[in-house]
């Protein structure tokens, strides 16, 4: 079983990389359908899906560098627009 959601993973993520090479760069949207987090996320969620997700497709555990770069594009991508919405006190 954690063979085939490990395997869906790593499909839905060639996916994603297939249709941004289509369109560009990576969209919040697409960001948080792939580390498989709400719009309402905060950044410790981001994180925490981030670190289950690079854990599967990391090289080092059998995934590709594309996938792991992906992955880490999608938490940036989702960091930085949480702390650009974020006003100074």
């Amino acid at each position: 079983m954690k063979f085939l959601v490990a395997l869906l993973v790593i499909a839905g993520i060639w996916w994603l990389g297939q249709r941004r090479r289509q369109t560009g760069a990576l969209s919040p949207a697409e960001a948080r359908d792939l580390l498989g987090v709400s719009s309402r996320a905060d950044e410790a969620e981001i994180r925490a899906a981030h670190r289950r997700l690079i854990g599967r497709v990391h090289p080092d555990a059998g995934g590709s560098a594309a996938l792991a770069g992906r992955v880490n594009a999608a938490r940036d991508v989702l960091v930085e627009q949480l702390r650009s919405h974020v006003s100074p006190n």
